[in-house]
C-alpha cells in the first residue's frame, strides 16, 4: 500500500517520488487489464465452458486459439461466447423453465497453447430485421493483458457457405477478410485461431467495434 502521507514513499519499484515518469519499464495496473483480469472470478468459472452435457441434441466442441502478432500462444487470455440456441432464441427471447436452460454464455481461461474448448450446441440463424438473416454463428469476445476494451469478433460454421453470402456482418468485410471468420471442422470439433495482430503466418482477425 502507498503511504499517501509520505512524499518519499515509493510509487512503483525502484523508483521514487521524485519523478514517476522516470520509470523506463513495466506497465502499472492502470495500463492493463491483466493479469488482474483473474481476480475477483468466482472459484467455480470453469462451469461455464460446459454449456451443455456430451450427448445432447446437436452438441458440439468449439476450440479457440488466441495467438500474438509474434504467433505465440496468448496463455492468459479470457474467452467469452454468446449465441442463440439451435432454434436461432436467444434466452432473452425464451424465459427459462424453472431457472434451468441453455444461457449461451461462456467464460473460460486459455490453457498453455492459448486454447479455450466449449461444449454447447450448433446454434440456428438469427433474424436481423430489415437486413435479413445472420448467419449461424458465436460471438466471440478476447480479454487478455495489454487489452484495455475487449476485443469482439465472430465464429462462423463452415458448412453454412449459402447463408455466409447473405449474412450482413460477413458482407461489411472485404470478401479475402470473411474467411478468417469461419472456423475448420473436424469431427464434432470446430476450430478457430484468433489472431491478435499480424503475423509473417496470419494476418490479423477482423474485430468488430460496438
Amino acid at each position: 500500500m502507498i503511504d499517501t502521507a509520505n512524499p518519499a514513499a515509493p510509487r512503483y519499484p525502484a523508483l521514487t517520488a521524485r519523478d514517476q515518469d522516470d520509470a523506463g519499464f513495466g506497465l502499472t495496473p492502470s495500463q492493463t487489464v491483466g493479469p488482474y483480469v483473474h481476480i475477483g472470478l468466482e472459484p467455480d468459472w470453469t462451469a461455464s465452458r460446459t454449456l451443455v452435457e456430451p450427448g445432447t441434441e446437436g452438441h458440439i466442441h468449439v476450440t479457440i486459439t488466441v495467438l500474438d502478432g509474434e504467433g505465440a500462444p496468448v496463455t492468459d487470455a479470457m474467452i467469452e461466447t454468446w449465441q442463440a440456441d439451435a432454434h436461432g432464441r436467444f434466452v432473452r427471447d425464451t424465459p427459462l423453465v424453472g431457472g434451468v436452460g441453455f444461457t449461451g454464455l461462456a467464460r473460460v481461461f486459455a490453457d498453455e497453447t492459448g486454447t479455450v474448448t466449449i461444449d454447447t450446441v450448433r446454434p440456428g440463424p438469427v433474424g436481423a430485421g430489415t437486413d435479413g438473416s445472420q448467419a449461424p454463428h458465436l460471438a466471440v469476445g478476447v480479454f487478455a493483458r495489454g487489452i484495455l476494451k475487449r476485443l469482439v469478433t465472430r465464429l462462423y460454421f463452415p458448412e453454412d457457405t449459402e447463408a455466409h453470402a447473405v449474412d450482413p456482418v460477413l458482407a461489411a468485410l472485404p470478401e479475402k477478410r470473411r474467411e478468417l471468420l469461419v472456423a475448420e471442422r473436424s469431427g464434432g470439433t470446430y476450430h478457430l485461431t484468433v489472431q491478435l495482430q499480424d503475423s509473417p503466418a496470419r494476418p490479423e482477425t477482423p474485430f468488430f467495434d460496438l
